[in-house]
């Protein structure tokens, strides 16, 4: 039999041996599709970079909202059947971001790397049946990105274009609160463009490419999505599918969470968007962006596993093997 190839995980490989990986990635539209990979991720955590061992101490993993339970199943017996974590609990990422905020009732909207979704949250209950899924985030952007690029016919070749895109969606772009005069303004003016040094130090001038990326978020028919919603259009479908008497409350706690919610601007287009949409004029709109949005499922993950009534909710591999129950969060 020959011998498995060689694994690098995350930042353990090197930049001169990248041209000879074949890149992997365990997670599709946020949820886990190679669990063998996922493992061994799961394995470099707890040994490279937090240097203690599996068996050491519980776990808290999040999860992707309406996350599938064969595969939350699947999450608990690597956790306590491989890697031999001594108890297990899994929670909903975007009722973690909430608590993060300070809230236990509220409407999350978290855009990741791979997908975004519309999450609403009742008394510490997330709402299933008003969850929609948006399979635009990050990852389409920064292609977009790239593609914006292109149109502009940068000479980006030589260099690694999709990490080079997605440096420039993280570091330079904005979210517009008027995207036609922005666009009117930056074809009449250079007040929009700011300098971008390349890699080899040669300077080059982005101007409408700056919110034209970000747009997509609002306006995914700008990426040929023509049937999806926006970010505020399905913020705004999510909350309408609740009870009427909580409408209010979910319309007053909408928080962004999630590293595609960082663009500066989009608290306030959220705002104006939603605002627009409902027919309420009395009706009090308040956008939350904590500015630790990236990480605020961990921060969120970190208070709950403090509390000291949440201690007898740890799920211990006995008491999975014999009941087979996942329902944690």
């Amino acid at each position: 039999m020959p011998d498995r190839e060689p694994v690098s995980v995350g930042d353990t490989t090197g930049n001169e041996r990248k041209g000879n990986l074949v890149v992997k990635y365990p997670i599709e539209r946020g949820l886990i599709t190679n669990w063998e990979h996922m493992e061994f991720i799961w394995k470099h955590t707890f040994l490279d970079h937090l240097r203690v061992p599996p068996e050491a101490q519980p776990v808290l993993l999040t999860e992707a909202p309406i996350n599938p339970k064969a595969n939350r199943e699947h999450m608990f017996r690597i956790m306590l059947e491989s890697l031999g974590v001594p108890a297990l609990y899994v929670n909903n990422q975007a009722v973690l971001s909430l608590y993060a905020s300070g809230r236990t009732t509220g409407c999350v909207l978290d855009s990741g790397h791979g997908v975004t979704h519309a999450v609403p949250i009742y008394e510490r209950y997330l709402l299933p049946h008003a969850v929609i899924r948006m399979d635009l985030a990050g990852k389409d952007l920064s292609e977009y990105m790239n593609k914006v690029l292109m149109e502009r016919e940068l000479d980006c070749s030589r260099y690694a274009q999709i990490e080079l895109a997605n440096e420039m969606k993280e570091t330079i772009c904005f979210v517009s609160l008027d995207f036609e005069q922005d666009m009117k303004m930056a074809a009449e003016t250079d007040a929009l463009e700011i300098p971008f040094e390349l890699p080899n130090g040669e300077i080059i001038l982005l101007g409408i490419e700056r919110f034209r990326c970000p747009e997509a978020l609002f306006r995914p028919e700008l990426m040929g999505f023509k049937e999806m919603g926006g970010i505020a259009n399905i913020t705004f479908s999510a909350i309408t599918k609740c009870e009427e008497d909580i409408r209010t409350a979910l319309f007053a706690n909408t928080v962004l969470a999630g590293g595609s919610t960082l663009f500066p601007g989009i608290g306030k287009r959220m705002s104006k968007e939603i605002s627009t949409l409902c027919a309420d004029d009395s009706l009090e709109i308040n956008i939350e962006a904590p500015p630790e949005r990236m990480y605020s499922a961990f921060a969120g993950g970190s208070i709950v596993a403090s509390l000291p009534e949440f201690q007898t909710m740890w799920i211990k591999k006995e008491e999975f093997e014999k009941s087979k129950d996942v329902n944690c969060s």
